[in-house]
């Protein structure tokens, strides 16, 4: 992909940007910047909202550098979670899934499940925010972040249990 088509692909955030930046803070904090370790970063922006685990992280990062192994992934995902490059969620699905950290967002954003296909929805509106007002003046405690999960059926997946329901009667 060229670096143009990099800057204008990804939700109003330029890669490249996101690459530079991610060279500082690896010098900062005493790493190398190699081509593996911005090879793994660029799979997880260029995937972003897809919440990849780390297999199909390194699936990806094969299929364009099939010299890159699975170990190096899992330690380039470690090491960018440390960084708090991105961060690991757990759907209960039995696998750590991998999102960007953003520096836009207040709290982590939220997401519904569907319990039937496993589609995830992201949803950025803070729903909490009266909750963490009610806390701070109940409690004299102030809500950083909090991460909510809503289980239940996607439209399509509701739908087609509903079709299916009438079709027993």
């Amino acid at each position: 992909m060229l670096e143009s088509e990099l800057v204008s692909k990804y939700r109003g955030f330029s890669i490249m940007n996101e690459i530079k930046d991610f060279n500082e803070i690896l010098k900062e904090k005493g790493y190398k910047f190699t081509n593996q370790r911005k090879h793994v970063f660029e799979v997880v922006i260029e995937n972003d909202g897809k919440h990849l685990n780390s297999q199909e992280i390194y699936e990806h990062v094969r299929q364009k550098h099939p010299e890159i192994g699975v170990a190096t992934v899992y330690r380039t995902l470690a090491l960018l979670e440390e960084m708090g490059l991105i961060y690991g969620v757990d759907f209960e699905d039995g696998f750590r899934r991998y999102e960007i950290a953003k520096d836009h967002e207040v709290h982590r954003h939220h997401h519904l499940i569907c319990l039937e296909c496993g589609f995830i929805r992201e949803v950025p509106e803070d729903l909490l925010g009266a909750i963490e007002e009610g806390i701070l003046k109940k409690h004299n405690f102030k809500v950083l972040n909090h991460r909510v999960k809503f289980y239940g059926y996607c439209e399509k997946c509701a739908n087609k249990m509903a079709a299916n329901k009438n079709k027993k009667l």
